[in-house]
């Protein structure tokens, strides 16, 4: 069974984190006196702050998944979200709602009442890196325990993951979704809400009041996913 997913994440939403940020902001090095070191905190203190700030959106420690996406075999995308995104307890639930499909997923019924255990394969872009590492560590933050078939601490070459970056570029080079659905002639990322939208400003699009359409975006990259390892595996 193959198993498409990514995910949405947004930066920590705990109430004095940016804070901390900017308390931690400084001059660069060669703003010596102590009038320009103040004029420069008071024109990029808050710029560099904000920056750091949404560079957690990275961290399994402070960020928080907003909308998880997910295709089993050939089958339409899902994708679990709630407008309550970073609360602590919507979050568990779109981990659990989560593992469950999986579970359910990957235990089919059988004549007789039996079960047979289906060993499956996920699939993502840049999927060990990040997604796999940013779906334990929040589910270590939660305390959500996931299923055991889930390969999280599998090296890119492992029978049990199939990541379309590495596939493609290498284990030490990277290669952006979109520039491989170009050069495939799949639609490209944002073409279902008709905007321009990637990872980097999720965020902007969820503070907009505009997560159904982060939701949207991410079945495309499911959909995109699913069409890249067909490319590269020649099962097209």
């Amino acid at each position: 069974m193959n198993i498409y997913f990514d995910l949405e994440t947004i930066p920590g939403q705990a109430t004095g984190l940016l804070a901390e940020f900017a308390a931690k902001v400084t001059a660069p090095a060669q703003y010596k006196k102590p009038d320009s070191i103040a004029e420069w905190l008071k024109e990029n203190a808050e710029i560099v702050a904000e920056q750091e700030w949404r560079k957690t959106s990275f961290d399994g420690a402070h960020g928080h998944i907003c909308v998880i996406g997910y295709a089993f075999d050939d089958g339409e995308p899902v994708t679990l979200y709630s407008d309550a995104y970073g609360n602590p307890a919507a979050e568990r639930d779109l981990l659990a709602r989560f593992y469950a499909a999986i579970d359910d997923a990957v235990s089919r019924d059988l004549s007789g009442g039996t079960r047979l255990t289906v060993k499956p394969v996920f699939i993502g872009h840049n999927v060990v890196d990040f997604d796999l590492r940013f779906l334990f560590q929040r589910s270590v933050m939660l305390g959500v325990r996931p299923p055991a078939c889930i390969p999280f601490g599998a090296k890119p070459w492992d029978a049990s993951v199939f990541d379309t970056m590495t596939s493609w570029a290498g284990v030490r080079n990277r290669v952006a979704m979109d520039k491989l659905c170009k050069v495939f002639g799949f639609d490209e990322k944002g073409s279902e809400i008709e905007d321009e939208i990637d990872g980097s400003k999720v965020w902007d699009f969820v503070k907009a009041g505009r997560i159904a359409d982060v939701a949207k975006y991410c079945a495309g990259d499911v959909v995109r996913t699913r069409q890249i390892y067909k490319r590269l595996t020649f099962s097209a």
